[in-house]
């Protein structure tokens, strides 16, 4: 009759065996972000083109746009350039070169081509916190008004844009 706690470690191990078989389930990619449907935080950050001209949220709004984390020492990053550099004749894209090198950055942008209309250099990732960046490259549809509609987590490429991206920037441009 006192035997029972004998089980007590097999209950242990069925129920490890329960959370991680549901943590397998999970998708990676899918970071839930707490800005979805909510305002770009406001900023006051340097261009990365010059230090002297600061950015602020107002300078990223007014059209349905990509917002694409990136940094120079991000393999992922460098993987998805290319293709971002096709995107930026459908979409305007929004950089925000994270925690990296200004000097790196440019010579990237020089060597590999720009696809931003704007980037914003956050060298201590201040904005970053703010938009709850967990690395690069992460990439935010925002509209017209700065408010974020969905956030992807991972690099972007034509079936990213195709299934995941494009359907949100087509519903707020109101296309089919």
């Amino acid at each position: 009759m006192k035997r029972w706690y004998l089980f007590v470690p097999l209950a242990i191990f069925v129920a490890l065996v329960i959370l991680f078989s549901k943590g397998l389930t999970l998708n990676p990619t899918a970071m839930p972000s707490a800005l979805i449907d909510q305002p770009l935080p406001e900023f006051s950050l340097p261009s990365l083109a010059s230090e002297k001209r600061l950015l602020s949220r107002n300078d990223l709004i007014g059209e349905d746009s990509l917002v694409n984390v990136w940094g120079t020492w991000c393999p992922s990053c460098q993987h998805e350039h290319p293709y971002l550099m096709k995107l930026a004749t459908q979409v305007p894209i929004i950089g925000i070169n994270y925690k990296d090198n200004r000097a790196d950055a440019l010579q990237w942008l020089q060597k590999l081509g720009n696809p931003y209309a704007v980037n914003v250099f956050d060298k201590t990732g201040t904005l970053g916190i703010d938009l709850g960046v967990f690395g690069a490259p992460e990439t935010y549809v925002i509209d017209q008004q700065g408010m974020v509609h969905y956030k992807h987590v991972g690099v972007v490429n034509e079936g990213v844009w195709q299934q995941r991206l494009k359907p949100v920037v087509d519903r707020l441009r109101g296309e089919k």
